[in-house]
């Protein structure tokens, strides 16, 4: 049975790592100048469209927080003489799947049909994203399913500690705040601010576009200048980078829970440093690597203070972060915090061994070929790649240069990168013996904060 097993996995591995191995990127330009990567793959008759377009809740106006994210939910709620209901039941009768999302620094729009349906699908998508009708009754539905997520993390220690932690990075920009808004900003919107959300945020010099499917270049550029070409040329300017604040110390938030929730983290590392690689190692070894970092090792398996602990790379259009978490009972979390700190000092100063290294390194170019596992996943693949800038044949390129990590190069950027004395850790709880420095209030008992919970670059 387990040799059965692993004959299926390694067939897969192989079939995995051919796929990666084979893909091939054009990048093509519509007609009417879009510009968009292509892999063709004609075996199924299906595409993945994936489009990107930079700005995202960043461009909320102000006192409108929360615009973006609300109108973005909306554009599947009903579009030119149809409403809600016609609109859904007009994207499953094309057996079509549409996604609309916002983030803090882009507008994500998905989307995947069979080639015989292509032409009726990119129409609806179309209509979707040209004529939302933003009907008053569809406003207030989605409104209140963002009110009530509102009112969840407002009593999520995770999701405090979260937004607490990027309000004091981060005051008086929009990554300092949640993009769903407060309840108070959410309640105030109007219509007329979802309009003029959707002017600012859909326009076609900041989009970027990942196909993948039975569609040729010259499909694909006409299908982008159907589907986007009405889109204005132009939006309002981005807004100015924040000055990162991240402060070493400690911050308390008072909340009556048997076990206290922490947030920690720096300054990390731009996209397109040269270190990149070598801090991506590095984290996976300190805490990206599961149950074989670092820190699982010495918080949770040798001490038993915590179910789970880890950090990530988070990298945004305007910040760069180094960031983890862990939650433990009130009585212990002051002394995992005091271990986090002593582990993050200790590899700062003496780096990691050979056998962590080689370990992360195998893991890191192991999984990599697993991520090109369907054409919506490498559709998105592409739009990231074009969003931080690397060539198309990174695909190709990227293990190697996990590879070509070094020891030496590890415990440089360790040395270069990690800021103990810069470690500032929030603590939501009520946690024993932990003394802070920046003693939070205690939040207000329902809708006062959202979450902003950063993604992981992946490189």
């Amino acid at each position: 049975m387990i040799r059965a097993v692993l004959a299926s996995v390694l067939s897969l591995w192989a079939a995995v790592t051919a796929a990666q191995a084979e893909i091939s990127i054009q990048q093509v330009t519509s007609p009417g100048g879009i510009e968009a990567w292509l892999v063709e793959e004609h075996s199924i008759p299906f595409t993945a469209l994936e489009i990107r377009i930079r700005g995202g809740a960043n461009l909320d106006r102000e006192g409108k927080r929360g615009s973006v994210n609300l109108m973005t939910a909306l554009l599947e709620e009903g579009s030119g003489d149809m409403d809600a209901r016609a609109f859904q039941e007009a994207r499953e009768a094309l057996a079509a799947s549409f996604g609309f999302d916002a983030s803090d620094d882009a507008v994500s729009l998905s989307a995947s049909w069979l080639s015989e349906n292509r032409d009726a699908g990119v129409d609806l998508l179309r209509q979707a994203l040209v004529e939302p009708r933003f009907d008053e009754d569809a406003i207030e539905r989605v409104r209140a399913q963002l009110q009530s997520i509102i009112a969840s993390n407002a009593q999520d220690p995770g999701s405090i500690a979260s937004d607490t932690f990027m309000a004091e990075a981060f005051p008086g920009h929009p990554y300092g705040s949640d993009i769903n808004g407060t309840a108070e900003s959410l309640a105030g919107l109007t219509r007329d601010d979802l309009v003029q959300a959707h002017r600012d945020t859909l326009v076609k010099d900041r989009v970027y576009v990942g196909a993948v499917g039975d569609i040729n270049p010259e499909e694909l550029g006409a299908l982008l200048d159907r589907l986007l070409g009405d889109l204005p040329q132009e939006g309002p300017a981005l807004p100015a980078p924040p000055a990162t604040t991240v402060t070493g110390g400690t911050t308390v938030v008072n909340y009556p829970s048997p076990q206290a929730q922490a947030i920690f983290g720096q300054v990390g590392l731009p996209r397109d440093d040269p270190d990149y690689f070598a801090a991506y190692v590095l984290n996976h070894v300190l805490g990206g690597g599961g149950f074989e970092s670092r820190l699982m090792d010495e918080v949770r398996e040798k001490r038993g203070l915590t179910y789970g602990i880890g950090t990530s790379l988070v990298d945004k259009d305007y910040a760069d972060l180094w960031m983890g978490s862990v939650a433990s009972d009130n009585r212990t979390i002051g002394e995992a915090i005091a271990l986090v700190r002593e582990i993050w000092s200790d590899v700062a100063a003496n780096g990691v061994t050979q056998e962590e290294l080689d370990a992360a390194k195998t893991f890191i170019t192991g999984e990599y070929p697993l991520r090109f596992d369907g054409n919506a996943q490498i559709a998105g693949i592409l739009v990231g790649m074009q969003m931080i800038g690397l060539p198309p044949d990174y695909v190709v390129n990227r293990n190697g240069y996990v590879e070509a990590v070094t020891l030496d190069d590890v415990r440089r950027v360790a040395a270069r990168l990690m800021d103990p004395e810069g470690l500032r850790v929030v603590v939501v709880g009520q946690p024993e013996g932990l003394e802070p420095d920046a003693p939070a209030p205690a939040p207000a008992p329902a809708p006062a904060r959202g979450t902003t919970e950063p993604a992981a670059a992946t490189p």
